[in-house]
């Protein structure tokens, strides 16, 4: 574990040694999107904690919102959780749609060692219907799961204005006039953190939703953006990529991958521009919301004299969203009476008001990738690289403030940070259940300028999409297309296909990904030695 010497103000030597732990996850937020990371987006408060903090430039998510949280909240694979899908139950053991007995969360943990525990926002990885919410499995619900505090929802997404489900602890709870989402998980967090007795650590989980569609944000930060993004899609991939190779979050010989076959040259006969201008200005202002309020929550941690003791880490749950939303989409968002929302990418009306019900689409989809390939879902980098920033002052040693780090890191060595700082024994059992050993890794020594010591390559997959990192060396395919072997080192953006120059490596990297799929209830023994035929 790092040691941390001396006091807090406010805090009781007791507590003094064991951090405050916040994390911090977005929602469908491209790799590029922030300041820090090369984006032209305003984050002024997430460029602070980067300057003063340590930025990963090699971290990895699943591809897609409730693996991730899974993964984030457990330290173990998400299939491991039984969350390896979405949150309906296939009835195998790695897809059963909500957090498992075999699994503890970083609440459950940091409780027994004292820490209050608060989480507001997307919760999503456990079953429910709001229509009876007494007859929904409540095992896997936040405040079962070690949480001491729950204000947000358990579905994936949602109106910002009138959301189906808030709920604060386990009861629904109407939210009225003058409601936006993001504004309401930051305050849900600041209240927290006031709440929390001074000689107590605290964990606090903010799970944002923004900036996943629809895209709903203030008129004012909307209009903010005007001008900005009338150059296109081409230019903002163009000027983020010269950006972050200023950085250093990209090599100097980072090349940018071409642009998606499906999105046509800005400068061609695009119909409806404004529109397409209008989308990305929404997606931009739901992001500097977020910001707003994380700086916020940085600022109550400041006045309760818990900052320089607090590990604060902020992250994405995948990259960016190439969805499109169809003119008749799925209604079960919305609450009966609720449904007046323009349904879909249509061109009747603008985004950004409860009106409307859109997504930004593949062009800037692509752009927040910048400068990866795919998207959300994929295990290419488009899908699943996310900007980590690690701030702890008191952590973090002399010398590595603003420094970067190039190791690979994973979701699921979130836990394994958590319980490493803090001091706090990570169980065998829980409640006389057998716990799955973590296979993560602290990221502690990173913010000392050491190595993790990772001994094992890490995996992906997700809807059939698959990977394996294992060095230098990434395997990757979509779905029943043939594997992909890329060298990272040489090859940012995965660009140069390998497969065929190096078929030993192939063949040694499959049969590892085929054994780890098994061990992670991710494939049966029987469909794995299927695929191990020749």
């Amino acid at each position: 574990a790092v040691a941390v010497a001396g006091g807090v103000a406010g805090q009781s030597p007791a507590s003094a040694s064991r951090p405050n732990i916040v994390v911090v996850l977005a929602d469908d937020m491209g790799y590029s999107d922030i300041g820090c990371y090369g984006g032209e987006i305003r984050t002024p408060n997430l460029n602070r904690l980067a300057a003063d903090g340590v930025r990963f430039t090699r971290f990895y998510n699943t591809g897609r919102c409730c693996p991730t949280r899974a993964s984030l909240l457990t330290g173990l694979y998400s299939h491991q959780a039984g969350v390896g899908l979405m949150v309906g139950d296939a009835g195998r053991p790695g897809y059963r749609g909500r957090l498992n007995e075999s699994c503890v969360t970083i609440a459950e943990v940091l409780r027994g060692a004292g820490y209050r525990t608060a989480v507001a926002g997307k919760w999503h990885v456990t079953h429910f219907n709001y229509n009876t919410l007494a007859a929904s499995h409540r095992g896997s619900w936040p405040l079962q799961r070690g949480f001491d505090r729950f204000t947000g929802s358990l579905a994936g997404g949602g109106s910002y204005y009138r959301p189906k489900g808030w709920i604060e602890q386990n009861k629904m709870t109407p939210t009225g006039e003058g409601f936006y989402y993001t504004d309401a998980v930051s305050e849900a967090g600041c209240g927290f953190i006031v709440d929390t007795p001074a000689d107590k650590p605290l964990f606090l989980y903010l799970a944002f939703t923004a900036p996943h569609w629809p895209l709903h944000a203030h008129q004012k930060d909307i209009d903010g953006y005007d001008g900005v993004y009338d150059c296109g899609w081409d230019a903002i991939r163009a000027s983020r990529l010269a950006r972050m190779k200023k950085m250093g979050i990209v090599p100097e010989d980072c090349r940018l991958s071409p642009r998606d076959r499906q999105v046509p040259p800005w400068s061609g006969d695009l119909k409806n521009r404004d529109v397409l201008i209008r989308r990305m200005q929404t997606y931009a202002a739901q992001i500097e919301c977020m910001d707003r309020g994380i700086g916020r929550v940085v600022e109550q941690l400041k006045k309760s004299g818990r900052l320089d003791n607090t590990l604060f880490v902020f992250l994405a749950d995948n990259g960016g969203c190439n969805e499109r939303l169809r003119k008749k989409g799925s209604q079960r968002f919305a609450w009966p009476g609720q449904d007046s929302s323009r349904w879909g990418n249509g061109q009747d009306v603008a985004p950004g008001g409860g009106e409307s019900f859109q997504s930004y689409g593949v062009g800037w989809a692509n752009a927040s990738n910048t400068p990866f390939r795919r998207y959300k879902k994929n295990s290419h980098e488009g899908g699943v690289a996310t900007p980590l920033i690690v701030h702890w002052p008191r952590g973090i040693a002399a010398g590595r403030h603003g420094k970067l780090s190039r190791q690979p890191g994973h979701v699921i060595d979130i836990m394994a940070t958590c319980v490493d700082v803090a001091g706090a024994p990570y169980p065998s059992e829980f409640k006389d259940h057998a716990i799955t050993p973590l296979p993560g890794v602290s990221l502690a020594p990173a913010l000392k300028g050491e190595l993790l010591g990772r001994e094992k390559p890490l995996f992906f997959e997700h809807t059939g999409h698959r990977a394996i990192r294992d060095g230098q060396w990434k395997l990757v395919k979509v779905r029943n297309r043939p594997w992909e072997l890329y060298d990272l080192d040489a090859d940012h953006s995965e660009l140069v296909n390998l497969v065929k120059a190096q078929p030993a490596r192939v063949k040694r990297m499959t049969r590892a990904w085929l054994d780890w799929a098994v061990a992670a209830n991710v494939l049966t023994g029987k469909q794995a030695n299927k695929e191990r035929r020749p």
